[in-house]
């Protein structure tokens, strides 16, 4: 196993102290899972390696996606096989390196009539995906008739209903899997900071960057941090960085907005997840986690504040018309929508596509002072987007200072949580869990939400669990996750901990609800945070559950 290293924002001055004293190799901005894949990446190689997230890690676009370690299958239909094959091919990678958190999916592809998906050439697509993606064994995609297709999934409309195809996927928590990676990173010796933002860049006599400046936003001072080179990573705001660097020449990023809504499972009770097309033209997932079914996604243009992005009323009402579409017995309404949320893709502009066109693959920048960006590409691909932009400071390494550095091996090293020989062994250690939970009164689905949300982890967890003396079991569980959160993940805050760390936001709102206030005492007091603070923590998440779970008129 891939223990955890202790990540506490506790001793955040003592920290700062430290790494401002040093001069690292690589400093990379951003802490989404680009930048933790690239911080992992370095440090794995040898690179002395800081990290700087402006906000939580993974909240921007990396806890806002489909939450797929999926193939792009979609993108066959733009002949984009390059793509297809190499993301499709890291899926088995990514499930090996943390198999309690990447978890096999069998997806259905229904054709219907007037459909922008024939028989024929489905199977064709399906086929040559699996080769791309070196699909194997009971993975291989199957063509189902419209009866068996309909056994699968009864919801579907039988009048319409020609068939199906079906084959494999990965589901995971984007949130978690980045976070992982930063603490696997630790491991290898790399730091990392939340809450620091870069503001501009520091250059030696040559004009070349040579560190950065920033502002450490949970305390309000100012840093410079040194390092010979630099990587932005920093998603929808990549372009910001190369403006302070004034190299925000050429190609340009494309922001475009995706949202998902959640609803009770009992309300979309989908025995699997569904990938349909809409009338026009779009491609919308149906995917069943636990207690919910999610749906999404959208694709439209974005101009608007990067750090305020909502769902807002016409997406809603887009996603639940394409749902009722597909399922006509279902009869979904804005008000049976529980949770939602909104992100940004900082996709390469390229003129005269629209939105849902544009290309997925990752390009990367070098400027004259040596800034080197990443953008676009996709959750899936992020090890390999993080081995090229590693590989491009490596070579200058080796050019400019004969520094050797050997080659990416992070598809050989598992993610903390990983102590799993086999899939088939993450079940059976639900099975534990579940049998340790079951005297306190809490169900099976609590052991798979620690299981899949932490792995062996868990037990680091439950050891905490068994120490706390709370009456109320659930609130106990909750308690012994916050601690773990503030020893292990960096948690500063009540926010940090409902979304990024576990994903209850989404997936399971009103236990939110239920347990806020107990999150904020546990919080401020681990902290030390004063009752301002505390209250201005409820007001924030207060203010986050109304915008989570009500649309606004505006876009």
């Amino acid at each position: 196993m891939t223990e955890p290293q202790p990540f506490s924002g506790r001793n955040r001055k003592e920290q700062l102290a430290q790494v401002q004293d040093q001069a690292f190799d690589l400093i990379v901005i951003g802490g989404g899972i680009t930048g933790a894949g690239i911080a992992l990446d370095a440090s794995a190689r040898g690179l002395k390696t800081l990290l700087l997230e402006k906000g939580d890690f993974a909240s921007g676009t990396s806890s806002k996606s489909t939450k797929l370690i999926h193939g792009g299958l979609r993108y066959l239909k733009q002949f984009d096989f390059w793509l297809v094959k190499e993301v499709g091919s890291e899926r088995a990678i990514v499930h090996k390196l943390a198999p309690h958190l990447v978890l096999p999916e069998k997806m259905l592809l229904p054709l219907i009539e007037g459909g922008s998906y024939g028989k024929w050439l489905t199977s064709i697509g399906l086929k040559v995906y699996d080769i791309l993606a070196q699909v194997t064994g009971e993975d291989k995609r199957q063509m189902l008739e419209k009866k068996e297709a309909l056994g699968r999934e009864p919801l579907l409309p039988k009048k319409l209903l020609k068939g199906a195809g079906y084959y494999a996927e990965y589901r995971t928590d984007d949130a978690r899997l980045t976070i992982e990676n930063i603490k696997t990173a630790l491991g290898y010796g790399a730091t990392a900071l939340n809450y620091l933002q870069v503001d501009d860049f520091s250059y030696d006599t040559s004009g070349r960057v040579s560190g950065v400046l920033g502002t450490d936003l949970v305390s309000g001072g100012q840093h410079a941090f040194r390092a010979a080179y630099v990587i932005n990573a920093a998603g929808p705001w990549v372009d910001e960085l190369r403006s302070a660097n004034k190299s925000r020449t050429g190609k340009r990023l494309h922001l475009t907005k995706g949202v998902h809504l959640v609803f009770p499972y009992e309300k979309l009770p989908v025995r699997q997840s569904v990938y349909f097309d809409v009338p026009d033209g779009r491609m919308i997932f149906a995917i069943p986690r636990g207690r919910v079914t999610y749906v999404g996604t959208t694709d439209t243009n974005y101009d608007g504040d990067k750090d305020q992005v909502h769902t807002d009323l016409a997406d809603a009402i887009y996603l639940i018309s394409a749902v009722n579409n597909m399922f006509p017995s279902i009869e979904l309404e804005l008000s049976d929508v529980e949770s939602s949320w909104a992100g940004l893709r900082p996709l390469i502009h390229e003129e005269g596509k629209s939105a849902s066109e544009l290309s997925r693959k990752d390009e990367i920048f070098t400027s004259d002072s040596g800034l080197i960006s990443i953008a676009g590409g996709k959750l899936t691909g992020y090890r390999k987007m993080a081995e090229r932009a590693v590989n491009r400071v490596v070579k200058e390494m080796e050019e400019a200072h004969s520094r050797e550095v050997g080659a990416c091996i992070t598809d050989q090293i598992p993610l903390c949580g990983n102590d799993f020989k086999k899939f088939k062994a993450v079940g059976k250690y639900i099975d534990q869990v579940a049998e340790r939970l079951q005297p306190h009164g809490l169900e099976r689905q609590a052991a798979w939400y620690l299981v899949t949300t932490y792995g062996k982890q868990t037990e680091v967890i439950l050891g905490t669990f068994d120490g706390l003396t709370d009456a109320d079991s659930e609130r106990r569980l909750v308690k012994a996750e916050l601690q773990f959160g503030l020893d292990y993940e960096m948690v500063h805050t009540p926010m940090d901990f409902f979304i990024q760390r576990t994903g209850r936001l989404y997936f399971d709102i009103h236990s939110v609800r239920r347990h806020l206030k107990a999150v904020a005492d546990y919080c401020a007091a681990a902290t030390g945070a004063g009752a301002e603070v505390k209250n201005a923590w409820l007001e924030e998440m207060e203010a986050t559950l109304e915008a989570h779970s009500r649309f606004s008129l505006e876009p």
